[in-house]
């Protein structure tokens, strides 16, 4: 990269971080580190978010080397333009055909960081946090037929309770779900406060005293259900093999057990297989120093494989 190259590239990663466009990318030296990017080669990223991760795979494979970032939100994947950057609006359990219709095949490298943007807990206005009060949408695309209020004013007991249990791992699954049906005959439920409520009312003073919010776990299991995230991951990993060239770097984020459990079970299938080799016996996880400039990172698992 010539001196005036990288000098716009600064200035232009500037700009975005100014408008709260970029947000600090998780893990962003072990990400590069492992991918590995090489001048003129290119790469896919399946959760472009803020960009921070993609922008910083371009400065390395500049001049000619091109990133295809994906994005299921359009207020995400419209709104950053830039040369050799290609964002498509879209599922990335579509994978293989995004690749296609961008003449993206053989790359270098894919990354998932499945860990949500700050967008859509700060600006989406659809329900994301606890911490705001806001209707109970979830959804990371509107063309998504399902929200999360659908799924608490409609849902049996038995199938919120099964949500709550296997996508949050929520050890009071029973007794909220319960709480949720019981309130829901009173009024319908429609915000992200009324939930937190009921969440508290259902659980024990104790846990409302621990370091993770007694919210959490819900919240992420209605967010799960709703975008169908573990089968869109699962599909995603099987064809990100189909699209990755030989001795081309798989790298994965995680942020809660579930997610690193179906990439740990993944990656030691394919590695059975002999389809991949693993590079991580251990998953990375964020230094302390990170963590304290970025407090979102302190679940973040990092583990990669390269394509044999």
């Amino acid at each position: 990269m010539t001196k005036k190259q990288k000098k716009n590239l600064t200035i232009m990663l500037k700009d975005l971080n100014k408008n709260n466009v970029i947000h600090i990318p998780v893990l962003k030296k072990e990400v590069i580190e492992y991918l590995n990017p090489q001048p003129n080669t290119d790469f896919i990223d399946c959760t472009f978010g803020g960009g921070g991760h993609s922008f910083s795979i371009l400065e390395k494979i500049s001049p000619k080397g091109k990133v295809m970032a994906i994005d299921w939100t359009p207020e995400l994947a419209n709104r950053v333009k830039a040369k050799r950057l290609i964002v498509a609006c879209g599922n990335f359990a579509d994978l293989e055909k995004i690749a296609k219709q961008n003449n993206f095949s053989n790359v270098s490298g894919i990354l998932f960081d499945l860990g949500m943007s700050s967008w859509h807990l700060e600006e989406s206005l659809k329900g994301f946090s606890f911490q705001k009060d806001e209707p109970l949408d979830m959804r990371y695309s509107p063309e998504n037929p399902f929200t999360a209020r659908k799924i608490l004013n409609w849902y049996s007991e038995k199938d919120i309770e099964k949500i709550l249990r296997e996508y949050g791992e929520e050890r009071f699954s029973k007794k909220i779900a319960r709480k949720i049906i019981e309130k829901r005959k009173e009024k319908s439920i429609e915000t992200t406060f009324q939930l937190r409520e009921i969440i508290k009312m259902s659980t024990p003073g104790w846990y409302h005293r621990r370091k993770i919010h007694f919210a959490t776990k819900t919240f992420q299991a209605l967010r799960i259900a709703v975008n169908s995230e573990i089968d869109n991951l699962k599909k995603a990993l099987e064809e990100s093999l189909t699209i990755l060239k030989q001795n081309g770097r798989l790298v994965l984020i995680s942020f809660h057990s579930l997610e690193d459990r179906i990439v740990k079970n993944f990656l030691r299938e394919k590695a059975k297989e002999g389809i991949v080799s693993i590079l991580t016996k251990k998953p990375i996880i964020p230094s302390s120093e990170e963590i304290k400039l970025n407090h979102r990172s302190r679940s973040a698992k990092l583990r990669v494989a390269v394509k044999i």
